[in-house]
């Protein structure tokens, strides 16, 4: 009589190299996702800083009307997606900046998008950066370091 079957052992081997391969996957797919967080984190810093430096290259040229004693740099972010009148038009078009606000994808998810990013003014210092009358550069408020090492608010 021939009987068909796994014998006990086989089937521990065979749980024992799931496992073995289930432990290394865990933290390889961890990292992966990590690493999309990082790669949006990265792409949304250089739209926000892109439309900073578009607004204030507008005010530079005097595309924009921009009070004399403003330092030609938005008022918050939400002034680079409403839009600003552009004064070469008769027709009051506006000049935008961007379609929307990014959001940090390492922020809370309840927080607003314009709320989950630091700001940081023109008449701030680099090493302590702060808000104030205007958007000079954003930063990301996510605690921890990057997998390159480098803090996510120094980025």
């Amino acid at each position: 009589m021939d009987q068909r079957g796994f014998s006990l052992v086989e089937v521990v081997i065979t749980v024992a190299i799931v496992a073995l391969l289930a432990s290394i996957a865990a933290p390889l797919a961890e990292t992966v996702v990590r690493r999309g967080k990082e790669q949006e984190l990265k792409a949304a810093l250089y739209r926000i800083r892109d439309a900073i430096d578009a607004y204030k290259a507008a005010a530079e040229a005097r595309h924009i009307e921009v009070p004399a004693d403003a330092s030609g740099y938005p008022r918050s972010l939400e002034v680079l997606v409403e839009g600003v009148r552009d004064v070469r038009s008769p027709a009051g078009t506006k000049i935008y900046f961007l379609r929307r606000i990014p959001r940090d994808p390492f922020a809370d998810p309840a927080v607003e998008a314009a709320g989950s990013w630091g700001l940081r003014s023109s008449k701030s210092p680099h090493d302590d950066p702060r808000p104030g009358e205007d958007v000079f550069d954003v930063y990301s408020l996510a605690p921890g370091n990057g997998l390159n090492g480098i803090p996510y608010r120094e980025w």
